[in-house]
């Protein structure tokens, strides 16, 4: 009696929801290949915190090939995906190397979306979707501290001390927060010749309120909190222009025009899907929406293709409350655990129920001892919720030594208000935070 083949089963991206489905699949009779650009998963919930010091980036990331490393059934392939052949069952690394497949899981996330802008805005507000975005914020934020402590023209010297966070979502408060944190705490007396506490933080968002997926109480007591932490919230207000010294932002309601003379600008206003969705349309008939997200069936299929599916941000799945599921962890890894059990189910025919999600919550943290949460029914702010986040977003993390290490760097930060991993690292800094002295070498090495 001959036994039946296993399945090939291709995963393309090795975030929550590529990881979940793999985890998934451990005792399952296939094989699974997992592709991944990066050799390595990336918590990106707390990049936010690498940004701004608070953690080291191999705090929050983990070898792929290190957390798969007991699972026989799985292999990991370092490469770029940049086409998918349907018919012939087999997606194209960058190399020309094809891996063929029985079924394909696409879960390539988002990146940073500029509205039509991002040739002019990208180099100077900078996202935060990966490592090297995470290190280039902390670069340019701590450059214009010292920047700003070297400085002696007020006016150049109050724009440096002036920061803005574009975008009111959970990344805009968190990243906004933990700068308050910075300038008003964990610097505060570490530089002579400027008082970090007189930094300006801007969070600007669009819509009439913060945090606007939360129910309005929320938004008001992050609002609060982002307050006491020294952030300005400006709601209402389009940003319309970027420039090296300046953001130019318009009133919404009003359509009076403000300009904030700055050198530092960060991006979290929204995101676009991943390139390999445009891919995946062309070659199979797929359905795109607006943010570029393919529209997938009631089983996280493409349409006509039930051996392709697609998964976490880059999928489109309004069939359950009409509206498309939020791009946050918790999607992704129900996303990945359920199409894990299509796989089982349909290998031993039972039938397949459509894919529901289980909202188990929101939470977002503004800084020390604040954060806002809604479980349920359940709405409510400060220590209660900063603790329940603490918690949630160390079991999360993937491996034992992660947790156990900003387990032991969050305690020693709550304890002392250091943040160890303040370092300027990567390359030359822009023109327009570089030090005097830098700035006008530079300017004379221009005109040669």
């Amino acid at each position: 009696m001959s036994r039946k083949r296993k399945d090939q089963i291709v995963i393309v991206g090795g975030g929550f929801g590529g990881l979940y489905a793999v985890h998934s699949m451990k005792n399952s009779p296939v094989e699974v290949t997992l592709i991944d650009r990066r050799n390595f998963h990336l918590f990106q919930p707390l990049l936010y915190q690498v940004a701004t010091g608070g953690l080291s980036p191999e705090d929050i990331a983990s070898p792929l090939r290190s957390v798969l490393k007991n699972q026989k059934n799985a292999r990991v392939l370092s490469g770029q995906v940049i086409d998918i052949d349907p018919q012939r069952q087999v997606v194209i690394l960058e190399d020309g190397h094809e891996v063929a497949y029985d079924a394909l899981i696409i879960a390539t996330g988002a990146s940073h979306h500029y509205f039509g802008r991002d040739a002019e805005w990208e180099a100077h507000a900078p996202g935060l979707k990966t490592i090297e975005d995470a290190i280039k914020i902390r670069r340019r934020v701590l450059l214009a501290f010292e920047a700003a402590e070297r400085e002696r023209d007020p006016d150049r010297r109050r724009a440096l001390l002036t920061f803005v966070i574009v975008g009111g979502g959970p990344t805009g408060v968190e990243l906004a927060g933990a700068l308050g944190e910075l300038a008003q705490h964990t610097m505060r007396e570490e530089f002579r010749s400027i008082d970090t506490t007189e930094a300006r933080i801007n969070l600007i968002e669009g819509l009439d309120r913060i945090l606007f997926a939360y129910p309005e109480d929320l938004s008001a007591m992050a609002a609060q909190a982002l307050g006491e932490v020294g952030v300005t919230v400006q709601t209402n207000k389009l940003v319309t222009d970027i420039a090296d010294d300046h953001v130019l932002m318009k009133d919404t309601q009003t359509g009076e025009q403000t300009l904030i003379p700055t050198y530092t600008v960060l991006w979290g206003a929204g995101v676009k899907a991943s390139p390999l969705g445009e891919v995946l349309a062309r070659r199979s008939g797929a359905e795109l929406d607006s943010a570029g997200r393919v529209m997938v069936g009631p089983d996280l299929t493409v349409g006509g293709h039930p051996d392709i599916f697609v998964i976490g941000d880059l999928a489109h799945f309004a069939h359950q409350t009409g509206q498309p599921l939020p791009g946050v962890a918790q999607v992704a890894m129900q996303m990945g655990q359920y199409v894990a059990d299509v796989l089982r189910r349909r290998r031993f025919d039972k039938e397949v129920r459509p894919f529901r999600y289980k909202d188990k919550g929101m939470l977002a943290v503004i800084g020390r001892n604040r954060a806002v949460a809604d479980i349920g029914r359940l709405h409510f702010g400060g220590f209660m919720a900063w603790l329940i986040w603490v918690f949630v977003h160390i079991g999360f993390l993937i491996e034992f030594d992660n947790k156990v290490k900003v387990m032991t760097q969050w305690g020693w930060n709550y304890v002392t208000r250091r943040q160890g991993a303040r370092l300027i690292t990567g390359e030359t800094a822009p023109v327009w935070l570089q030090l005097p002295i830098e700035r006008e070498a530079a300017v004379e090495k221009a005109e040669l």
